[in-house]
């Protein structure tokens, strides 16, 4: 789900080679995510793959004629001024090396350079050794200096057989970067430490108490706040999710004791703290090292874990925006507000747990955030919608 996406105006250059295929995927994700969408094709991408094809997977036009200008509609100058965003994949050294040079004797070549916009990525894919060329790497680094975005292929098996840098990168990893371009950059300049997922307690090598929380809440959470221009630390118990792409700081934490750990070093440093990671209220006291038998597993010892949202209210500075999460099955509105005014947090996210449609393990939440001044209820959706109106939320009423 992309939502900074949808109806947007995106040219999408594709250049020739193997990796032309993945070009088709992207831009069928574009169609599904309701962007709209124009491709521009080299004449050595046409003999890869038919302009047909990109046209109807993407459900657009597609160009590749310089001096296809009829009443006055001049292909290059138009598309330019028309794109809000304009994406080169997959970018061969030979386009690299045109655009960083102002070279201008194609279609595609022509619209790059009469682009003014700042929201432009190249996506190189070529042979290793070509991509490790200090020529090629020249180029690269002219195009960072002149505005546009550089998402770095991945290493792995290339198509001659060789093994290196050069491969295709995923095309989420495109789009996440796209959003992250068209965004508004309302939290520039903030440093923002999210938490999310479980934790886990062992209690012998085969054996653990966590809970059921999936981690995507707080994932999306980092992702918004990275897509407008945050700086982002988010620490992460052990979940199934990826990442995204443009969250560079990412802690791997297993129990509550390490949680507490790695909040407390990036604690001081963080304009806005939010607590989404579902912590173990207890852990066990007599861990074994050896896998215990059925009749002495009922014999476990527990003892409390730290409660680290109280703690950080205590230590908090002014100026910090505490975040806490409440999941609650009960008394919903008045156990959030307890928690919100005893572990003095300045805004609090209440989930009705209870729900089998929504919250834990579900892409879908539904969500009412508390102040001490104020309450607001939003309505069921995508989990990334809930990231982006919370996020909404605290710029408002905290800047």
């Amino acid at each position: 789900m992309y939502p900074y996406l949808k109806g947007k105006n995106i040219l999408l250059g594709v250049t020739s080679g193997i990796a032309i295929y993945k070009a088709v995927d992207l831009i069928s994700k574009m169609r599904q995510i309701e962007c709209n969408p124009k491709v521009i094709m080299t004449k050595n991408a046409q003999r890869w793959i038919s302009d047909q094809i990109f046209s109807a997977v993407g459900n657009c036009e597609v160009y590749y004629e310089t001096f296809d200008v009829k009443t006055g509609w001049i292909p290059h100058t138009e598309l330019s001024r028309w794109a809000e965003l304009f994406i080169v994949a997959p970018a061969t050294a030979n386009i690299i090396a045109k655009i960083s040079h102002g070279i201008a004797d194609d279609l595609l070549s022509c619209t790059a350079l009469a682009y003014s916009k700042t929201s432009k990525i190249i996506v190189p894919t070529m042979n290793v050794r070509m991509y490790e060329n200090p020529i090629n790497k020249k180029n690269l680094e002219v195009l960072k200096q002149n505005g546009w975005s550089i998402i770095e292929p991945e290493e792995g098996h290339l198509a001659d057989g060789e093994i290196g840098k050069g491969r295709y990168p995923d095309n989420s990893e495109i789009l996440e970067y796209s959003e992250y371009l068209l965004s508004k950059k309302d939290f520039m300049n903030k440093k923002v430490l999210v938490t999310a997922g479980p934790t886990v307690e062992r209690i012998d090598p085969v054996r653990f108490l966590s809970n059921r929380s999936s981690g995507r809440m707080g994932y999306e959470l980092a992702r918004e706040f990275a897509n407008r221009g945050a700086d982002v630390t988010l620490i992460s118990g052990p979940t199934d999710l990826k990442p995204p792409s443009i969250v560079k700081k990412i802690i791997r934490i297993e129990s509550a004791k390490e949680l507490r750990e790695k909040v407390l070093e990036h604690f001081e440093d963080s304009d806005i703290i939010v607590m989404t990671a579902a912590v173990s209220d207890v852990r066990i006291k007599n861990y074994s090292e050896q896998k215990l038998k059925k009749d002495t597993i009922v014999n476990l010892e527990i003892e409390k874990n730290p409660d680290i949202i109280k703690e950080l209210g205590r230590k908090k500075r002014d100026g910090q925006i505490l975040v806490g999460f409440a999941a609650e099955t009960e008394n919903l509105k008045e156990n959030a507000i307890k928690k919100l005014k005893e572990k003095k947090i300045d805004m609090i996210v209440l989930n009705d747990v209870s729900r089998e449609d929504i919250g834990f393990e579900k892409e879908e939440n539904e969500v009412t955030i508390f102040t001490s001044k104020e309450e607001l209820r939003l309505e069921k959706n995508h989990k990334r919608i809930i990231a982006n109106n919370i996020c909404d939320f605290i710029f408002s009423t905290f800047f």
